[in-house]
C-alpha cells in the first residue's frame, strides 16, 4: 500500500474504461489510491445490442451506473462518484444535437458551480495527479469540453481558501492524448485485421490525433491488459469487444491497447527518461 493518490474526471461511463482504464488498473493494483469522477450517466449513448435497444434516456442512464460498477471492479476501483450525484448533470449529446439544450445537459452547466463540486471532492481525495482532456475534449464532444474546463478550473479552486475545508494544492495536472505517430500504426495493423468490424481508412476515423512532440508521459500497463478488456466488456451498450480489438457504434476497428498517453497540463517541469516522456503519473 502507498499514499499516492490519482484523480481522474470523465465524462460518460466507458470513457475511463477505453482511454484510461489500463492505467487506472495498474495504479490500483499497485496499491495507489484511485478515484474515479464521472460528470454524466451517458444518457444519449447510442446502443449496441439489439436486446437492449428498448434502454433511452433516463433509462439508460440508470442501466449505465451498473455497467459502470462493474468495470471500476474489474479494474481494481473502489472509489467512485458521480459530479453532483447520479443525474445531477445529463449527457448533452454530440455537438449540435438538440439533448445540448437541455436545462440539466453538462454543456449548459455553470462551470464555477460544478467545479466547485469537483473541488470538494479534490479537498477531501487529496490527489496528487488529476486526469482530464484537453481543451478540445479529445474529439470534440461537448461534455469531454466541459470536463476539461471543470477540472482545470477545480485543479485551482480545491486550493483556494474560499471554499469549507482544508485547501489541497494537487501537483500535477494531465489531459488523455493519443499520439498521431501511435494511431497511424495502429490504422496500418488494422487495415489487415479480420473480424466483423470496418478496418479504419484514416487517424481521423478513430480520433485526432496529438503531435507526438506535445506527449509528455507514456504509461505501460502491459500486465493489466485483462482488466482494461474486462471492463470495455462490462459497458456492454456502448462498445462490441472481439479478442485484442473493439468497436463502439460506427463499427469501426480499434485496438484495446494498455499503454495510454498523457500531456501534463499544470505542474513542475517533467524529468523524462531517455526517451523523452516521463513513464509515471507520480514522478
Amino acid at each position: 500500500m502507498t499514499d499516492r493518490r490519482l484523480l481522474l474526471v470523465h465524462a460518460h461511463p466507458d470513457d475511463e474504461s477505453i482511454v484510461t482504464g489500463a492505467t487506472m488498473a495498474k495504479y490500483a493494483a499497485e496499491g495507489a489510491g484511485v478515484t474515479l469522477v464521472t460528470c454524466t450517466l451517458g444518457e444519449e449513448g447510442e446502443i449496441i445490442p439489439p436486446e437492449l435497444a428498448h434502454l433511452s434516456g433516463d433509462a439508460l442512464g440508470k442501466h449505465r451506473i451498473g455497467e459502470l460498477a462493474k468495470a471500476c471492479r474489474n479494474l481494481g476501483v473502489r472509489d467512485h462518484r458521480f459530479l453532483g450525484g447520479p443525474g445531477h448533470y445529463r449527457d448533452s449529446g454530440m455537438m449540435g444535437a438538440p439533448s445540448n439544450d437541455d436545462d440539466r445537459a453538462f454543456w449548459r452547466a455553470d462551470v464555477e458551480e460544478a467545479a466547485r463540486r469537483l473541488a470538494v471532492i479534490v479537498r477531501e481525495v487529496q490527489p496528487d495527479a488529476m486526469v482530464s482532456y484537453d481543451s478540445n475534449g479529445g474529439y470534440g464532444h461537448p461534455d469531454h469540453i466541459q470536463a476539461h474546463r471543470v477540472a482545470v478550473r477545480a485543479f485551482g479552486k480545491a486550493a483556494e481558501r474560499s471554499l469549507p475545508g482544508t485547501p489541497w494544492q494537487t501537483r500535477k495536472l494531465y489531459a488523455v492524448v493519443q499520439p498521431t505517430s501511435v494511431l497511424q500504426e495502429r490504422v496500418e495493423r488494422l487495415r489487415y485485421a479480420s473480424g466483423s468490424f470496418t478496418p479504419p481508412a484514416s487517424v481521423q476515423d478513430i480520433a485526432p490525433g496529438t503531435p507526438d512532440h506535445l506527449v509528455t508521459t507514456r504509461i505501460d500497463a502491459g500486465v493489466h491488459w485483462p482488466a482494461k478488456a474486462l471492463a470495455m466488456r462490462a459497458h456492454a451498450t456502448q462498445i462490441t469487444v472481439e479478442g485484442e480489438r473493439f468497436a463502439l457504434s460506427n463499427g469501426i476497428a480499434q485496438e484495446i491497447d494498455a499503454v495510454e498517453y498523457f500531456t501534463l497540463l499544470r505542474g513542475p517541469s517533467l524529468r523524462p527518461g531517455a526517451d523523452g516522456v516521463e513513464t509515471d503519473l507520480f514522478g
